[in-house]
Protein backbone atom coordinates (compact mmCIF):
# COMPACT_ATOMS: atom_id res chain seq x y z
CA UNK A 1 0.00 0.00 0.00
CA UNK A 2 2.77 2.45 0.91
CA UNK A 3 4.44 1.86 -2.48
CA UNK A 4 1.21 2.81 -4.27
CA UNK A 5 0.90 6.01 -2.24
CA UNK A 6 4.52 6.96 -2.97
CA UNK A 7 4.65 6.09 -6.68
CA UNK A 8 1.36 7.70 -7.75
CA UNK A 9 2.21 11.29 -6.64
CA UNK A 10 5.66 10.96 -8.24
CA UNK A 11 4.17 9.98 -11.60
CA UNK A 12 1.52 12.69 -11.22
CA UNK A 13 4.10 15.45 -10.67
CA UNK A 14 6.11 14.15 -13.63
CA UNK A 15 3.10 14.90 -15.84
CA UNK A 16 2.05 11.42 -16.93
CA UNK A 17 -1.62 10.96 -18.02
CA UNK A 18 -3.63 9.52 -15.15
CA UNK A 19 -4.58 6.31 -16.97
CA UNK A 20 -0.84 5.62 -17.45
CA UNK A 21 -0.19 6.44 -13.80
CA UNK A 22 -2.87 4.07 -12.56
CA UNK A 23 -2.00 1.08 -14.72
CA UNK A 24 1.76 1.74 -14.57
CA UNK A 25 1.84 1.96 -10.78
CA UNK A 26 -0.23 -1.22 -10.49
CA UNK A 27 2.13 -3.10 -12.80
CA UNK A 28 5.27 -1.80 -11.05
CA UNK A 29 3.84 -2.60 -7.64
CA UNK A 30 2.95 -6.17 -8.68
CA UNK A 31 6.29 -6.77 -10.41
CA UNK A 32 8.45 -5.44 -7.56
CA UNK A 33 6.52 -6.30 -4.41
CA UNK A 34 4.43 -9.29 -5.58
CA UNK A 35 6.86 -11.35 -7.71
CA UNK A 36 4.69 -14.47 -7.72
CA UNK A 37 1.55 -12.63 -8.80
CA UNK A 38 -0.17 -13.82 -12.00
CA UNK A 39 -0.35 -10.71 -14.22
CA UNK A 40 -3.15 -12.19 -16.31
CA UNK A 41 -5.46 -11.58 -13.34
CA UNK A 42 -4.80 -7.84 -13.65
CA UNK A 43 -5.55 -7.94 -17.39
CA UNK A 44 -8.75 -9.90 -16.81
CA UNK A 45 -9.96 -7.42 -14.20
CA UNK A 46 -9.17 -4.47 -16.48
CA UNK A 47 -11.14 -6.00 -19.34
CA UNK A 48 -14.06 -7.07 -17.13
CA UNK A 49 -14.41 -3.49 -15.89
CA UNK A 50 -15.19 -2.35 -19.45
CA UNK A 51 -17.74 -5.07 -20.25
CA UNK A 52 -21.00 -4.12 -18.44
CA UNK A 53 -23.82 -3.38 -20.89
CA UNK A 54 -24.83 -0.16 -19.11
CA UNK A 55 -21.54 1.44 -20.21
CA UNK A 56 -22.70 1.26 -23.85
CA UNK A 57 -24.48 4.60 -23.49
CA UNK A 58 -21.26 6.49 -22.64
CA UNK A 59 -19.81 6.62 -26.20
CA UNK A 60 -23.15 7.84 -27.56
CA UNK A 61 -23.50 10.61 -24.99
CA UNK A 62 -19.91 11.67 -25.74
CA UNK A 63 -20.71 11.65 -29.48
CA UNK A 64 -23.86 13.75 -29.01
CA UNK A 65 -21.90 16.27 -26.93
CA UNK A 66 -19.14 16.42 -29.58
CA UNK A 67 -21.68 17.13 -32.33
CA UNK A 68 -23.31 19.94 -30.34
CA UNK A 69 -19.96 21.39 -29.26
CA UNK A 70 -18.70 21.49 -32.84
CA UNK A 71 -21.95 22.89 -34.23
CA UNK A 72 -24.07 25.95 -33.51
CA UNK A 73 -26.29 24.68 -30.70
CA UNK A 74 -24.28 26.02 -27.73
CA UNK A 75 -24.11 29.52 -29.25
CA UNK A 76 -27.84 29.54 -29.98
CA UNK A 77 -28.61 28.33 -26.45
CA UNK A 78 -26.59 31.17 -24.94
CA UNK A 79 -28.28 33.76 -27.16
CA UNK A 80 -31.75 32.61 -26.09
CA UNK A 81 -30.98 32.80 -22.37
CA UNK A 82 -29.04 36.06 -22.64
CA UNK A 83 -31.86 37.79 -24.53
CA UNK A 84 -34.17 37.33 -21.53
CA UNK A 85 -31.89 37.82 -18.50
CA UNK A 86 -28.68 39.43 -19.81
CA UNK A 87 -29.73 42.93 -18.67
CA UNK A 88 -30.30 42.18 -14.98
CA UNK A 89 -27.44 42.37 -12.41
CA UNK A 90 -25.43 39.19 -12.85
CA UNK A 91 -27.26 38.48 -16.11
CA UNK A 92 -24.24 37.13 -17.96
CA UNK A 93 -23.03 34.81 -15.15
CA UNK A 94 -26.62 33.61 -14.66
CA UNK A 95 -26.80 33.00 -18.41
CA UNK A 96 -23.67 30.85 -18.09
CA UNK A 97 -25.22 28.92 -15.19
CA UNK A 98 -28.41 28.31 -17.16
CA UNK A 99 -26.50 27.31 -20.29
CA UNK A 100 -24.42 24.79 -18.30
CA UNK A 101 -27.64 23.37 -16.85
CA UNK A 102 -29.24 23.03 -20.29
CA UNK A 103 -26.06 21.74 -21.90
CA UNK A 104 -25.93 19.06 -19.21
CA UNK A 105 -28.94 17.42 -20.87
CA UNK A 106 -26.64 16.61 -23.80
CA UNK A 107 -23.09 16.25 -22.53
CA UNK A 108 -23.03 14.46 -19.16
CA UNK A 109 -19.45 15.70 -18.78
CA UNK A 110 -18.02 18.65 -16.88
CA UNK A 111 -15.04 18.91 -19.25
CA UNK A 112 -17.27 19.12 -22.35
CA UNK A 113 -19.34 21.83 -20.67
CA UNK A 114 -16.23 23.83 -19.75
CA UNK A 115 -15.17 23.73 -23.39
CA UNK A 116 -18.55 24.38 -25.04
CA UNK A 117 -20.12 26.98 -22.73
CA UNK A 118 -16.99 28.44 -21.16
CA UNK A 119 -15.29 28.92 -24.51
CA UNK A 120 -18.22 31.02 -25.75
CA UNK A 121 -19.10 32.90 -22.56
CA UNK A 122 -15.71 33.82 -21.12
CA UNK A 123 -15.00 36.62 -23.66
CA UNK A 124 -18.47 38.05 -22.93
CA UNK A 125 -17.81 38.03 -19.18
CA UNK A 126 -14.42 39.73 -19.61
CA UNK A 127 -15.91 42.37 -21.91
CA UNK A 128 -18.64 43.09 -19.34
CA UNK A 129 -16.03 43.81 -16.64
CA UNK A 130 -15.79 40.54 -14.75
CA UNK A 131 -12.28 39.51 -13.72
CA UNK A 132 -10.60 36.59 -15.42
CA UNK A 133 -10.38 34.68 -12.12
CA UNK A 134 -14.10 35.14 -11.39
CA UNK A 135 -14.98 34.00 -14.91
CA UNK A 136 -12.78 30.91 -14.70
CA UNK A 137 -13.98 30.03 -11.18
CA UNK A 138 -17.59 30.29 -12.31
CA UNK A 139 -17.03 28.27 -15.49
CA UNK A 140 -15.34 25.28 -13.87
CA UNK A 141 -17.87 25.14 -11.03
CA UNK A 142 -21.04 25.82 -13.03
CA UNK A 143 -19.98 22.95 -15.28
CA UNK A 144 -20.54 20.69 -12.26
CA UNK A 145 -24.27 21.11 -12.85
CA UNK A 146 -23.86 19.17 -16.10
CA UNK A 147 -22.75 16.02 -14.28
CA UNK A 148 -25.99 16.02 -12.25
CA UNK A 149 -28.43 16.78 -15.07
CA UNK A 150 -29.13 13.62 -17.11
CA UNK A 151 -27.31 12.15 -18.91
CA UNK A 152 -24.28 11.85 -16.65
CA UNK A 153 -21.21 9.72 -17.15
CA UNK A 154 -20.68 9.80 -13.37
CA UNK A 155 -24.11 8.27 -12.76
CA UNK A 156 -23.51 5.58 -15.39
CA UNK A 157 -20.18 4.56 -13.83
CA UNK A 158 -21.66 4.55 -10.30
CA UNK A 159 -24.64 2.51 -11.51
CA UNK A 160 -22.33 -0.11 -13.02
CA UNK A 161 -20.01 -0.16 -10.00
CA UNK A 162 -22.87 -0.68 -7.52
CA UNK A 163 -25.40 -2.51 -9.73
CA UNK A 164 -27.89 0.37 -9.37
CA UNK A 165 -30.59 1.61 -11.77
CA UNK A 166 -28.99 4.17 -14.08
CA UNK A 167 -32.44 5.54 -14.95
CA UNK A 168 -33.25 6.28 -11.30
CA UNK A 169 -29.80 7.77 -10.78
CA UNK A 170 -30.36 10.11 -13.72
CA UNK A 171 -33.61 11.35 -12.21
CA UNK A 172 -32.05 11.79 -8.75
CA UNK A 173 -29.71 14.50 -10.05
CA UNK A 174 -32.29 16.85 -11.58
CA UNK A 175 -33.49 18.71 -8.47
CA UNK A 176 -29.99 18.98 -6.89
CA UNK A 177 -28.69 20.31 -10.23
CA UNK A 178 -31.43 22.94 -10.32
CA UNK A 179 -30.67 23.88 -6.69
CA UNK A 180 -27.01 24.50 -7.57
CA UNK A 181 -28.12 26.62 -10.53
CA UNK A 182 -30.37 28.68 -8.22
CA UNK A 183 -27.75 29.31 -5.51
CA UNK A 184 -25.00 30.08 -8.03
CA UNK A 185 -27.34 32.57 -9.71
CA UNK A 186 -28.21 34.26 -6.42
CA UNK A 187 -24.50 34.63 -5.63
CA UNK A 188 -23.76 36.03 -9.10
CA UNK A 189 -26.63 38.51 -8.76
CA UNK A 190 -25.35 39.98 -5.49
CA UNK A 191 -21.70 39.82 -6.58
CA UNK A 192 -22.46 41.79 -9.73
CA UNK A 193 -24.63 44.28 -7.87
CA UNK A 194 -21.94 44.87 -5.25
CA UNK A 195 -19.22 45.30 -7.89
CA UNK A 196 -21.53 47.36 -10.16
CA UNK A 197 -20.43 45.39 -13.21
CA UNK A 198 -21.97 43.27 -15.92
CA UNK A 199 -25.00 45.33 -16.93
CA UNK A 200 -25.81 44.97 -20.62
CA UNK A 201 -28.55 46.58 -22.75
CA UNK A 202 -31.98 45.03 -22.48
CA UNK A 203 -32.99 43.02 -25.54
CA UNK A 204 -36.18 44.06 -27.34
CA UNK A 205 -39.06 41.61 -27.67
CA UNK A 206 -38.45 41.15 -31.41
CA UNK A 207 -34.82 40.22 -30.58
CA UNK A 208 -36.04 37.78 -27.95
CA UNK A 209 -38.50 36.21 -30.34
CA UNK A 210 -35.81 35.74 -33.00
CA UNK A 211 -33.43 34.18 -30.46
CA UNK A 212 -36.19 31.91 -29.17
CA UNK A 213 -37.13 30.83 -32.68
CA UNK A 214 -33.48 30.09 -33.48
CA UNK A 215 -32.99 28.03 -30.33
CA UNK A 216 -36.41 26.45 -29.83
CA UNK A 217 -35.43 23.03 -31.16
CA UNK A 218 -32.75 22.70 -28.46
CA UNK A 219 -35.57 21.88 -26.04
CA UNK A 220 -35.70 18.51 -27.76
CA UNK A 221 -32.66 17.24 -25.86
CA UNK A 222 -34.13 17.36 -22.32
CA UNK A 223 -37.44 16.08 -23.72
CA UNK A 224 -35.70 13.07 -25.28
CA UNK A 225 -33.32 12.23 -22.43
CA UNK A 226 -35.16 13.29 -19.27
CA UNK A 227 -38.68 12.84 -20.64
CA UNK A 228 -37.89 9.49 -22.23
CA UNK A 229 -36.32 8.06 -19.07
CA UNK A 230 -38.90 9.61 -16.70
CA UNK A 231 -41.86 8.16 -18.59
CA UNK A 232 -40.13 4.81 -19.03
CA UNK A 233 -40.31 5.13 -22.83
CA UNK A 234 -36.53 4.97 -23.25
CA UNK A 235 -33.76 3.21 -21.37
CA UNK A 236 -30.59 5.26 -20.74
CA UNK A 237 -28.87 3.52 -23.67
CA UNK A 238 -31.84 4.18 -25.97
CA UNK A 239 -31.96 7.81 -24.82
CA UNK A 240 -28.26 8.14 -25.64
CA UNK A 241 -28.81 6.78 -29.15
CA UNK A 242 -31.82 9.06 -29.65
CA UNK A 243 -29.80 12.11 -28.54
CA UNK A 244 -27.09 11.32 -31.12
CA UNK A 245 -29.72 10.99 -33.88
CA UNK A 246 -31.38 14.26 -32.81
CA UNK A 247 -28.03 16.08 -32.65
CA UNK A 248 -27.17 14.92 -36.18
CA UNK A 249 -30.55 16.01 -37.54
CA UNK A 250 -30.35 19.38 -35.77
CA UNK A 251 -26.79 20.28 -36.71
CA UNK A 252 -26.67 18.55 -40.08
CA UNK A 253 -30.05 19.35 -41.65
CA UNK A 254 -31.59 22.21 -39.64
CA UNK A 255 -28.60 24.39 -38.72
CA UNK A 256 -26.50 23.02 -41.62
CA UNK A 257 -23.34 23.39 -39.54
CA UNK A 258 -21.92 19.95 -40.31
CA UNK A 259 -19.55 18.93 -43.08
CA UNK A 260 -17.95 15.56 -43.79
CA UNK A 261 -14.65 16.94 -42.52
CA UNK A 262 -16.28 18.01 -39.24
CA UNK A 263 -18.01 14.65 -38.88
CA UNK A 264 -14.69 12.88 -39.40
CA UNK A 265 -13.08 15.08 -36.72
CA UNK A 266 -16.03 14.46 -34.34
CA UNK A 267 -15.82 10.69 -34.74
CA UNK A 268 -12.06 10.67 -34.15
CA UNK A 269 -12.29 12.89 -31.04
CA UNK A 270 -15.21 10.82 -29.71
CA UNK A 271 -13.17 7.64 -30.19
CA UNK A 272 -10.21 9.13 -28.32
CA UNK A 273 -12.31 10.42 -25.40
CA UNK A 274 -14.25 7.15 -25.20
CA UNK A 275 -11.01 5.15 -25.18
CA UNK A 276 -9.64 7.28 -22.32
CA UNK A 277 -12.86 6.91 -20.30
CA UNK A 278 -12.99 3.14 -20.79
CA UNK A 279 -9.30 2.69 -19.98
CA UNK A 280 -9.90 4.66 -16.77
CA UNK A 281 -12.92 2.47 -15.98
CA UNK A 282 -10.90 -0.71 -16.60
CA UNK A 283 -7.96 0.62 -14.59
CA UNK A 284 -10.32 1.60 -11.76
CA UNK A 285 -11.74 -1.93 -11.69
CA UNK A 286 -8.22 -3.43 -11.60
CA UNK A 287 -7.15 -1.00 -8.87
CA UNK A 288 -10.25 -1.76 -6.78
CA UNK A 289 -9.66 -5.50 -7.20
CA UNK A 290 -5.99 -5.33 -6.19
CA UNK A 291 -6.94 -3.35 -3.07
CA UNK A 292 -9.45 -6.04 -2.15
CA UNK A 293 -6.93 -8.79 -3.00
CA UNK A 294 -4.44 -7.21 -0.57
CA UNK A 295 -7.29 -6.74 1.95
CA UNK A 296 -6.39 -3.08 2.40
CA UNK A 297 -9.99 -1.82 2.80
CA UNK A 298 -10.69 -4.57 5.33
CA UNK A 299 -7.76 -3.32 7.41
CA UNK A 300 -8.40 0.42 7.19
CA UNK A 301 -12.15 1.10 6.76
CA UNK A 302 -13.36 -0.69 9.94
CA UNK A 303 -11.00 1.45 12.02
CA UNK A 304 -12.49 4.60 10.49
CA UNK A 305 -16.13 3.49 10.59
CA UNK A 306 -16.12 1.92 14.02
CA UNK A 307 -18.12 -1.11 15.13
CA UNK A 308 -21.66 0.21 14.60
CA UNK A 309 -21.57 3.42 12.53
CA UNK A 310 -24.67 5.60 12.30
CA UNK A 311 -26.35 6.57 9.03
CA UNK A 312 -24.94 10.10 9.25
CA UNK A 313 -21.40 8.98 10.09
CA UNK A 314 -21.26 6.62 7.08
CA UNK A 315 -22.61 9.31 4.75
CA UNK A 316 -20.10 11.90 5.98
CA UNK A 317 -17.10 9.54 5.78
CA UNK A 318 -18.04 8.47 2.24
CA UNK A 319 -18.53 12.08 1.14
CA UNK A 320 -15.20 13.18 2.59
CA UNK A 321 -13.40 10.23 0.98
CA UNK A 322 -14.72 11.05 -2.51
CA UNK A 323 -14.13 14.78 -2.09
CA UNK A 324 -10.48 14.30 -1.10
CA UNK A 325 -9.88 11.61 -3.71
CA UNK A 326 -11.13 13.77 -6.58
CA UNK A 327 -8.75 16.57 -5.65
CA UNK A 328 -6.06 14.18 -6.91
CA UNK A 329 -7.55 11.55 -9.23
CA UNK A 330 -10.03 11.35 -12.11
CA UNK A 331 -13.71 11.11 -10.97
CA UNK A 332 -14.31 7.92 -12.99
CA UNK A 333 -11.50 6.16 -11.14
CA UNK A 334 -12.64 7.43 -7.74
CA UNK A 335 -16.17 6.15 -8.32
CA UNK A 336 -15.01 2.77 -9.59
CA UNK A 337 -12.45 2.24 -6.81
CA UNK A 338 -14.42 3.46 -3.79
CA UNK A 339 -18.00 2.42 -4.60
CA UNK A 340 -17.52 -1.35 -4.10
CA UNK A 341 -15.47 -0.68 -0.95
CA UNK A 342 -18.11 1.49 0.74
CA UNK A 343 -21.20 -0.35 -0.57
CA UNK A 344 -21.39 -2.90 2.33
CA UNK A 345 -21.18 -0.16 4.95
CA UNK A 346 -23.82 1.91 3.17
CA UNK A 347 -26.13 -1.12 3.00
CA UNK A 348 -25.53 -1.90 6.67
CA UNK A 349 -26.44 1.68 7.64
CA UNK A 350 -29.61 1.57 5.51
CA UNK A 351 -28.48 4.20 2.99
CA UNK A 352 -30.36 4.05 -0.30
CA UNK A 353 -27.97 3.37 -3.22
CA UNK A 354 -29.68 5.96 -5.43
CA UNK A 355 -29.45 8.65 -2.76
CA UNK A 356 -25.81 7.82 -2.12
CA UNK A 357 -25.10 7.81 -5.86
CA UNK A 358 -26.33 11.39 -6.16
CA UNK A 359 -24.16 12.51 -3.22
CA UNK A 360 -21.14 10.67 -4.62
CA UNK A 361 -21.58 12.21 -8.07
CA UNK A 362 -21.90 15.68 -6.55
CA UNK A 363 -18.80 15.10 -4.44
CA UNK A 364 -16.67 13.98 -7.39
CA UNK A 365 -17.87 17.07 -9.26
CA UNK A 366 -16.83 19.32 -6.37
CA UNK A 367 -13.48 17.57 -6.03
CA UNK A 368 -12.88 17.96 -9.78
CA UNK A 369 -12.94 21.75 -9.37
CA UNK A 370 -10.94 21.81 -6.13
CA UNK A 371 -7.18 22.40 -5.89
CA UNK A 372 -4.59 21.00 -6.04
CA UNK A 373 -5.27 18.56 -8.89
CA UNK A 374 -8.98 18.81 -9.75
CA UNK A 375 -9.24 17.78 -13.41
CA UNK A 376 -11.58 20.69 -14.33
CA UNK A 377 -8.85 23.11 -13.24
CA UNK A 378 -6.40 21.64 -15.73
CA UNK A 379 -9.11 21.48 -18.41
CA UNK A 380 -9.65 25.23 -17.95
CA UNK A 381 -5.89 25.84 -18.02
CA UNK A 382 -5.60 23.93 -21.28
CA UNK A 383 -8.60 25.54 -23.00
CA UNK A 384 -8.11 29.14 -21.86
CA UNK A 385 -4.29 29.07 -21.54
CA UNK A 386 -4.28 30.85 -18.17
CA UNK A 387 -1.93 30.34 -15.17
CA UNK A 388 -2.88 27.83 -12.48
CA UNK A 389 -3.20 30.44 -9.69
CA UNK A 390 -5.45 32.62 -11.83
CA UNK A 391 -7.77 29.66 -12.45
CA UNK A 392 -8.15 28.72 -8.77
CA UNK A 393 -8.16 32.21 -7.20
CA UNK A 394 -11.97 32.65 -7.14
CA UNK A 395 -13.20 29.06 -6.80
CA UNK A 396 -13.72 29.31 -3.02
CA UNK A 397 -17.26 30.80 -2.90
CA UNK A 398 -18.56 28.38 -5.52
CA UNK A 399 -17.09 25.35 -3.75
CA UNK A 400 -18.67 26.62 -0.50
CA UNK A 401 -22.06 26.79 -2.23
CA UNK A 402 -21.64 23.27 -3.61
CA UNK A 403 -20.74 21.94 -0.17
CA UNK A 404 -23.75 23.78 1.25
CA UNK A 405 -26.04 22.08 -1.28
CA UNK A 406 -24.45 18.76 -0.37
CA UNK A 407 -25.24 19.37 3.30
CA UNK A 408 -28.81 20.30 2.36
CA UNK A 409 -29.24 17.02 0.49
CA UNK A 410 -27.93 15.04 3.46
CA UNK A 411 -30.35 16.86 5.78
CA UNK A 412 -33.31 16.37 3.41
CA UNK A 413 -32.86 13.15 1.38
CA UNK A 414 -36.31 13.54 -0.18
CA UNK A 415 -34.87 16.30 -2.39
CA UNK A 416 -32.85 13.60 -4.13
CA UNK A 417 -35.39 10.78 -4.00
CA UNK A 418 -38.57 12.66 -4.99
CA UNK A 419 -38.34 12.19 -8.78
CA UNK A 420 -36.91 8.64 -8.77
CA UNK A 421 -39.65 7.48 -6.38
CA UNK A 422 -42.39 9.38 -8.22
CA UNK A 423 -41.41 8.02 -11.62
CA UNK A 424 -40.69 4.41 -10.74
CA UNK A 425 -43.75 4.06 -8.51
CA UNK A 426 -46.04 4.75 -11.46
Amino acid sequence: MSSLLILMPIFLFLGFPFMIILLGVLLLNCMIFMPGFDMTMLIQQTISGMQPYALACIPMFILAASIITTGEASGRLIRVIRSYIGHIPGGLPITLNAACTMFGSVSGSTQATVAAIGGTMRPMLLEAGYSSSFSLGLIINASDIAILIPPSIGFVVYGVATNSSVGRLFLSGIIPGLLIFFFFSVYCYFYSKAKKIGLTPKASWPERMRATKDGLLLAGFPLIVIGGIYTGTLSPTEAAAASVFYALILEGFVYKSMSWEKIKHILISTGIVTAVVFILIGAGQAFSWILSFLQIPQKIIPQIMGSNPSWLKVVIIINVAYFIACMFVDPVVAIYVFSPIFAPYAAQAGIDKIFLGCLVTLQVAIGSATPPFGCDIFTAQLIFKRPYLEVIRKVGPFIAILLGVNALLIAFPDIVMFLPNLSFSQ
